[in-house]
Protein backbone atom coordinates (compact mmCIF):
# COMPACT_ATOMS: atom_id res chain seq x y z
CA UNK A 1 0.00 0.00 0.00
CA UNK A 2 1.19 3.47 -0.98
CA UNK A 3 2.11 5.70 1.92
CA UNK A 4 -0.22 8.82 1.42
CA UNK A 5 0.04 12.32 3.06
CA UNK A 6 -3.16 14.30 4.75
CA UNK A 7 -3.48 17.42 3.34
CA UNK A 8 -6.62 20.16 4.03
CA UNK A 9 -8.01 22.25 1.64
CA UNK A 10 -9.06 25.65 1.71
CA UNK A 11 -11.35 28.14 -0.34
CA UNK A 12 -9.63 30.75 -2.23
CA UNK A 13 -11.78 33.35 -1.92
CA UNK A 14 -13.25 33.25 2.17
CA UNK A 15 -10.39 31.14 3.20
CA UNK A 16 -12.33 28.76 5.17
CA UNK A 17 -10.65 24.89 5.55
CA UNK A 18 -13.80 23.05 4.48
CA UNK A 19 -12.33 19.94 3.58
CA UNK A 20 -9.37 16.84 4.05
CA UNK A 21 -8.18 14.43 1.46
CA UNK A 22 -5.31 12.13 0.70
CA UNK A 23 -2.86 12.64 -1.98
CA UNK A 24 0.59 10.71 -3.07
CA UNK A 25 3.73 11.68 -1.03
CA UNK A 26 5.22 11.39 -5.12
CA UNK A 27 3.55 14.55 -6.15
CA UNK A 28 5.55 18.00 -5.46
CA UNK A 29 2.70 20.42 -6.91
CA UNK A 30 -0.23 21.81 -4.53
CA UNK A 31 -3.58 20.25 -4.61
CA UNK A 32 -6.30 21.96 -6.39
CA UNK A 33 -9.99 20.98 -7.04
CA UNK A 34 -13.29 22.92 -7.40
CA UNK A 35 -15.63 22.11 -4.99
CA UNK A 36 -18.62 23.33 -2.98
CA UNK A 37 -18.29 26.08 0.15
CA UNK A 38 -21.03 26.07 2.19
CA UNK A 39 -19.25 29.70 3.69
CA UNK A 40 -19.64 30.96 0.10
CA UNK A 41 -22.66 29.00 -1.44
CA UNK A 42 -21.04 28.60 -4.40
CA UNK A 43 -18.80 26.24 -6.17
CA UNK A 44 -14.78 28.24 -5.28
CA UNK A 45 -11.46 27.03 -5.88
CA UNK A 46 -9.98 25.06 -2.89
CA UNK A 47 -6.51 24.82 -3.09
CA UNK A 48 -4.27 23.07 -0.29
CA UNK A 49 -2.73 24.62 2.42
CA UNK A 50 0.13 24.01 4.38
Amino acid sequence: MAKDDKVILACEICLSRNYTTHRSKTKKERLELKKFCPKCGKMTLHKETK
